[in-house]
């Protein structure tokens, strides 16, 4: 399969880019300082592209490359593919669902401990030898609070068995109840935050769940409720959260997306109430491999007639 060019976007994976040099034809955009010049040139080669969360096969793209015949995602979200243009040309689309559920649900507790626990700044505080002038202020407890899931999938699912591990009565909305599950149900958002004491955002986004965060649930959740993102940036209207915050109307943030990454507004690096991650849920070495070798799955399947591992399209 070596002479069957694949265009990877951007740099994602160490693992996933010797391998992919090793099986195909490998073009790596990033590398080229004229892009549009580039696709152009290899346009005829390219038969698959490999991107990310970040970086996906929009319609420009996709019109760009007559012979694309899959795009493969190393990453749940989706949202940066043309998933109509992909059907529309009968392009195929996979992405690495199941595989980093954990370390996605893991870190949402660990950022839930974080912010209220204020771990981070209890660290700065022993570092800067400030413990030894005093001890630090009293924090939050965790066990107990009631957490609130904006959407019931894979993901929000495994954060929800882990908060009931703290005791933690589990509350969530999505767009239709769930049958199969005792958790309590609310009809909106608002609701659902007006309810909770920790509200965890884990939906897929789509244009329907952009800002689902917005400034009434914000004020529904409160001074002493706390965001925690770890879906995607732009379900949080970034501004309003920053004034939230600022203004005390709502206690704490633990995020680990962002509206226009890698910028973070820079309003929120004094906010002690605050943890800021780079982006990096499913950031450990041994998911990363999975995620990697799911991508590599579905394209040999591709370029071999077989059944796709995790087709989307």
């Amino acid at each position: 399969m070596e002479s069957i060019g694949v265009l990877m976007l951007i740099p994602m994976n160490t693992y996933l880019e010797q391998e992919l040099q090793k099986r195909y034809n490998l073009f790596k955009l990033w590398t080229a300082p004229q892009k549009p010049q580039f696709i152009k040139e290899h346009a005829n080669s390219i038969r698959a592209v490999v991107g990310n969360a970040g970086a996906g096969a929009d319609a420009e793209l996709i019109e760009a490359l007559p012979r694309l015949e899959i795009v493969s995602s190393f990453s749940v979200g989706v949202d940066k593919i043309d998933l109509a243009k992909c059907r529309e040309k009968g392009i195929r689309v996979t992405n690495t669902p199941d595989v980093l559920t954990e370390d996605v649900a893991d870190l949402a507790i660990g950022l839930m401990l974080a912010v209220l626990r204020r771990l981070c700044e209890s660290d700065r505080y022993v570092r800067s030898g400030k413990w030894k002038k005093g001890d630090y202020k009293l924090t939050t407890k965790f066990s107990g609070k009631t957490v609130g899931i904006i959407g019931l999938g894979r993901i929000g699912m495994a954060v929800a068995k882990r908060a009931e591990a703290f005791n933690c009565p589990i509350c969530y909305y999505s767009r239709t109840e769930k049958s199969d599950t005792k958790y309590k149900y609310y009809p909106s958002v608002v609701e659902l935050a007006s309810n909770c004491q920790i509200l965890v955002v884990a939906c897929p986004l789509t244009e329907e769940t952009q800002h689902i965060v917005n400034r009434e649930v914000m004020n529904a959740l409160g001074p002493k409720g706390v965001l925690i993102n770890i879906g995607r940036g732009p379900h949080v209207d970034e501004p309003e959260l920053v004034s939230a915050l600022v203004e005390g109307r709502l206690g704490g943030a633990g995020l680990d997306v962002y509206e226009h990454e890698p910028e973070v507004p820079e309003e929120l690096f004094g906010l002690e109430n605050v943890v800021l991650l780079p982006h990096v849920g499913s950031g450990t070495v041994e998911t990363r491999k999975v995620m990697a070798d799911l991508v590599l799955g579905n394209l040999e399947a591709h370029f071999l007639n077989k059944p796709l591992l995790t087709p989307l399209v």
